[in-house]
């Protein structure tokens, strides 16, 4: 996969139905907004609720904004609500030093680094990356699995697959692209083997 240029990404937006296995759950909306040059802005919302028998059984509300400059994170700051379990984000950019703070304490990391940014297939070749929901830098390893058409918005799409793992096998997701690099659909397991998955409205 090529590297997409920085003004290819510029200005755009994900706005996703979300569903655990067959159920609707929710949105999460992505904007990426170009601020001038290399400079952008991610905006990423997302609100579920899961019920069982009419019930309220889970509820998840998280706001990320993220600045970034080319591929690497400038600053960040997110709140999550995950079912009553809250959590703070601040990550600030400081010369060759990318400090992250959350309510469990301050980590230093590198002077370029990346969340989980599905958005930009530069993702795609790092080995670590930033959870925005709770700050930790997580190692993982993505492989690319091949062809793997999927239906977009009633259409069947011509895609490219990718796993994505964190080597402590707490996460599993799946990542679908077009042949142009832009993002198309997500699929992870959750801890109790139900799918949450994306779906472009």
């Amino acid at each position: 996969m090529g590297a997409v240029p920085v003004a290819a990404l510029a200005s755009s937006t994900w706005d996703f139905r979300v569903f655990l296995d067959d159920k609707e759950i929710g949105t999460h909306r992505f904007d990426l907004i170009d601020k001038g040059g290399s400079e952008r802005q991610l905006v990423s919302q997302a609100r579920m609720a899961v019920k069982v028998l009419f019930v309220t059984a889970y509820t998840y509300d998280h706001h990320d904004v993220e600045d970034w400059n080319g591929d690497c994170l400038s600053k960040l700051t997110s709140k999550t609500d995950d079912n009553g379990d809250e959590h703070q984000v601040n990550v600030q950019r400081q010369g060759d030093a990318t400090i992250v703070q959350t309510g469990k304490g301050k980590q230093t990391l590198g002077d370029c680094v990346m969340t989980f940014a599905y958005w930009n297939p530069a993702m795609l070749k790092q080995t670590r990356l930033v959870n925005s929901q709770d700050g930790e830098n997580v190692e993982v390893k993505i492989t690319d699995a091949g062809a793997d058409p999927i239906v977009v918005r009633g259409v069947k799409t011509q895609a490219r697959r990718y796993e994505l793992r964190s080597t402590n096998q707490k996460l599993s997701i799946d990542l679908w692209y077009s042949p142009s690099d832009e993002w198309l659909a997500l699929e992870s397991k959750t801890e109790r083997g139900q799918k949450l998955i994306y779906k472009l409205k």
